[in-house]
Formats: C-alpha cells, structure tokens, sequence
C-alpha cells in the first residue's frame, strides 16, 4: 500500500557541470567545438580506412571500429551536453536516462572487450608474424568485432535490468550531466547498497579481466620485441605505445570513477568528461599521428586532390 502511494518520477533533472550560468555559456563553444572534431576526426579515420585499400587489415578494421565505438559512447552525452549549457531546466524523461545508461554502457564495454582484441592482434602481428595471415583472416577479424559488440550488450543489459525496476519516488536530481548507475542509485526509496555491490562486481569483473589481458598482453609484447632482434622493432614498439596510450587514457577514468571507494563529485565529473569527451577526441589524433601508412593514406588523399 506504501509503494502505491508513492509518486512515481517521470523524469530526472541534471545539475549539469556547474551551476555558474556565465561559465555554462563560456563553456558552450569549448564543447560544440570539441564534440565536431571528436565527429570529423573518428568519421575521417573510418571513412579513410575504408576506402584506401592498403589499409584493408585486421589492424586497421579494428582501429576503424574503435573510432564507430569511441564516435557512439561521445554521442551518447555530449549533444546533450552541449544543449542543457544554454537551458535553464536541464531534464531527461526516465526512458531516456536508461536509454544512456543502456548505451553509455553497451559501447564502453564494447570498447574494453575491442582494446583486448586490438592487443590479440599485435601479439600475432608480433610474436608470431609468420602464421599472422592464417591466424588473423577476415573472417576471424569479423567474428572478433561480433564479439566484442554482444559481450557490451550482454553487459549492458544486466546492468539497466538491475535498477529497471527500482522505485523512484523523489527526489530527482542527478548530480551530473548525463545518467549513471551510481547517481541514479541515490536517487531510490529503497536501500540499494546490495545492489550496488552487484553492479560494481559485474562491471568490476569485466573491467580487470580486460585490463590484466591487456597487461599481459602488452608485456608480452615488450619484452618479445626487446629480446629479438631491432629489425621492425621501432615499428612495432611505435604501434603498441599508440595503443598502451589509448589503453590508458580508456582505463584510467573508468577506474577512479567505478572501482575508486572514494567519491568526490567535482573529480567525477571532471573524468567523465575525459572518458566521454576527451578520449574520443584523442584516440584518431595518437593513431594518426603516430602510424605511417595512415599519414602516407592522408598524404596520398591530398594529393590527388
């Protein structure tokens, strides 16, 4: 009878980066700007890959993927982002928040399983080169991709099924600017702390199995390419540090943020950003700029320009 009385929130409402009107207003620009490099920059580099065949390689198929992934996961937020700046009454119906939540989820754990995938094909590409085009066919490349989408969705979705169908019934305010499980947790008529340890053990679980194959991985990598001989060695060191740095930029917030016990909101907010915004943007420019074959394909689209 006590959960029938209870007003059911149809909405919530974020408090956005800050409070401060005239720095939401300065801020407009620095996120409009940063939101269309993050999407003419990974839409470059997929476009790119696609259409010069010199990269039609497992290497260059997943970095493709990744920049579709990291283009998603920056969408998901940031347009939003962008529109509560000039908006006084920065809302979210409920299905919307878990519409993010579900996405936000789907392609950062999506994400996690296709950097361990990337790190699968430069341990092939370097511990075994020989057996690299019988062990990275296409095929085993479009299954890998597969893979690492179900494996996002099946995260996803045991995360929005756990807090689906918990009771809302004020107050409604999101100390953020987009939805996430730990805020909208706080925002239950029921104890949800059990439920909390379930949620961060699920992601928590996936998190570091990730990231201790991709230690291994990596490792075992370096020290290959130490104890044989320097020939291709530059190149090869050159290809891991891109992806060690993407690695780091990915892991780095999501742990503070997930599997960090202490919570500051402002620390919070800031590395959501990085995760959201900033990675996304960052990850075409290490590739780039870092690997030879995409300069030379930039190179050669200019000048048949």
């Amino acid at each position: 009878m006590e959960r029938a009385n209870q007003s059911v929130v149809s909405e919530f409402v974020f408090q956005g980066l800050c409070t401060s009107r005239e720095l939401q207003i300065f801020l407009l620009l620095p996120f409009s700007t940063l939101y269309l490099m993050i999407f003419v920059g990974n839409l470059f580099v997929t476009v790119l890959i696609i259409t010069d065949h010199r990269l039609h390689s497992p290497m260059y198929f997943l970095l493709a993927n990744l920049s579709f992934i990291d283009f998603c996961l920056s969408s998901v937020t940031t347009p939003k982002l962008i529109i509560d700046l000039i908006k006084d009454n920065k809302t979210i119906s409920f299905g919307g928040c878990m519409s993010q939540i579900l996405c936000v989820h789907l392609f950062a754990g999506g994400e996690m399983v296709l950097l361990v995938t990337m790190a699968y094909d430069r341990y092939v590409a370097i511990c075994r080169p020989l057996h690299y085009t019988s062990i990275m066919d296409t095929q085993k490349c479009i299954w890998l991709i597969f893979i690492s989408w179900i494996i996002g969705f099946v995260h996803a979705m045991s995360q929005l099924i756990l807090i689906l169908e918990l009771p809302f019934c004020g107050p409604r305010v999101i100390d953020s600017f987009f939805c996430d499980i730990p805020l909208v947790m706080k925002l239950a008529c029921v104890n949800t702390d059990t439920l909390g340890i379930m949620i961060n053990a699920e992601s928590g679980v996936l998190a570091i199995i990730c990231l201790v194959i991709l230690l291994i991985s990596y490792t075992y990598i370096l020290l290959t390419v130490q104890l044989h001989s320097k020939d291709g060695s530059s190149k090869a060191l050159s290809t891991c540090t891109s992806h060690i740095i993407v690695v780091v930029l990915f892991y780095g917030p999501v742990i503070f943020i997930y599997l960090w016990p202490v919570s500051i909101t402002w620390v919070d907010k800031i590395l959501s950003v990085f995760y959201t915004v900033i990675t996304p943007l960052l990850n075409p420019a290490i590739y780039t700029l870092r690997n030879r074959d995409i300069k030379n394909a930039i190179k050669k689209l200019k000048n048949h320009r």
